[in-house]
């Protein structure tokens, strides 16, 4: 057995310290609080956040929206209808939506929203798809293809 392998028995109790009660006791006075100040007080102290004057960090945090994503994905987003004018089984992506007019700037990689209604089978490729909007480009008899979101995040 070594020192530092003693232990307390189990289920002892060290007694608590008993503060100021005499010079001798060796927390005598300023009952190990220290000399002055604002903690040495009774019913010193400050609440709970308080930052010494300075802006609290529950005060200095953005309100209401959330903190800003840093790198967020940023998208092109196109709804169905917008695809509905296409002739039938055409392939749908970027590039071929830019050349049909329908676009006109991109933002990053092509999302499909799904307002409006859609009765023309096409073949969609894109990096993100709504459930509404894959599901109609499906009913009408089209293909949903997820592509690499190449362009998400970044301004083209």
């Amino acid at each position: 057995m070594r020192l530092n392998d003693a232990r307390p028995q189990k289920g002892s109790k060290k007694r608590p310290r008993r503060v100021g009660r005499g010079i001798a006791a060796g927390q005598g006075a300023s009952a190990g609080r220290g000399m002055r100040g604002q903690n040495s007080r009774s019913g010193g102290g400050t609440r709970p956040g308080f930052e010494g004057g300075q802006q609290p960090l529950y005060r200095r945090v953005p309100k209401l929206k959330g903190f800003p994503l840093i790198n967020r994905k940023q998208y092109t987003t196109i709804n169905v209808e917008k695809l509905a004018a296409l002739p039938a089984n055409t392939e749908v992506n970027l590039a071929s939506l830019k050349e049909a007019g329908i676009l006109t700037a991109s933002r990053g990689a092509l999302k499909i929203l799904g307002n409006g209604e859609l009765n023309v089978p096409l073949k969609v490729q894109a990096a993100a798809f709504t459930g509404t909007a894959r599901s109609k480009i499906e009913a009408a008899g089209g293909s949903c293809e997820v592509t690499t979101a190449k362009g998400a995040g970044a301004k083209n």
